[in-house]
Parts: structure tokens; sequence; C-alpha cells
């Protein structure tokens, strides 16, 4: 009987993999494609990705300054969504937003929703459920 062969085992290399879309730099081409596209977005609507500040810059400014986001360029802000009925709840659950606050809105809520957000935490607002009501048992 001829001798068992041995086989040295070895680990597997590992691979990371990191997802970049589009080159690092983009050329002035590309960039005025994508500012041009995203503007036209937010002419005919589209909601803003970037905190404006209460000044609204129009639609090519706002569209540049989410360009920037996008690259780090800009620090992150927490955002405080403004719904104005319950059945928006549902969307601002589904966008994994820091705080959220249902309309109609009054300046005690909206400010400890700011100091929430602005400390780092998060403000979820429950104000829109029903209270509960006690039943009489007979």
């Amino acid at each position: 009987m001829p001798p068992a062969k041995t086989v040295k085992r070895t680990k597997a290399p590992t691979v990371s993999f990191e997802v970049t879309i589009g080159p690092p730099k983009l050329t002035r081409f590309e960039r005025a494609r994508i500012v041009g596209a995203r503007s036209l977005q937010l002419a005919m609507g589209a909601p803003a990705f970037v905190s404006l500040e209460g000044v609204y810059r129009g639609p090519i400014q706002t569209a540049m300054l989410e360009l920037e986001a996008d690259a780090g360029r800009l620090e992150p802000r927490p955002v405080l969504l403004l719904l104005d009925r319950r059945a928006d709840v549902f969307l601002a659950r589904r966008s994994g937003i820091k705080g959220w606050l249902v309309r109609p809105l009054d300046p005690i809520r909206l400010r400890r929703a700011a100091a929430a957000l602005l400390s780092g935490g998060t403000w979820h607002d429950d104000s829109y459920l029903p209270s509960p009501v006690a039943v009489p048992v007979n």
C-alpha cells in the first residue's frame, strides 16, 4: 500500500472590496452634467438632500451644494423633517432620518427636537398618536 500524501492547507487570501462610484475627481464636463441634471430635478419639485439654512438658493446652487456634500467636503448636519400629516411618518421611518415632527407645530416641541438632534440624539414625534381613553368597565 502506497503511503498517504500529505497536503499542506493554507488560509484563503482575504480580499477587501471598496465600492466607489465614478472616478476620484470629476472633470468639468461631468460636473456640469451632474449639476444640470440634479438642478432640473430640483426645479421640478424633487426634495433637496442638503440643509439650505432658511435661504432659497435656487436649483443650480442647491445641486452644487449636494455635489459638495456627496464628496465629503461639507460637514454632515442632523435633519429634522417637518411632516404635514400622520401618513408621512411611515416615509420618515423608512428613510432613517434622525428626527421628525408632525404638524401642527408648537415652539416647545420644535425647541426640544432641535436640542435633541444637535446633542447627537434622535427625535421621533409621538404627538400624532391618539391619546388612550379610559373605558368604564361595567
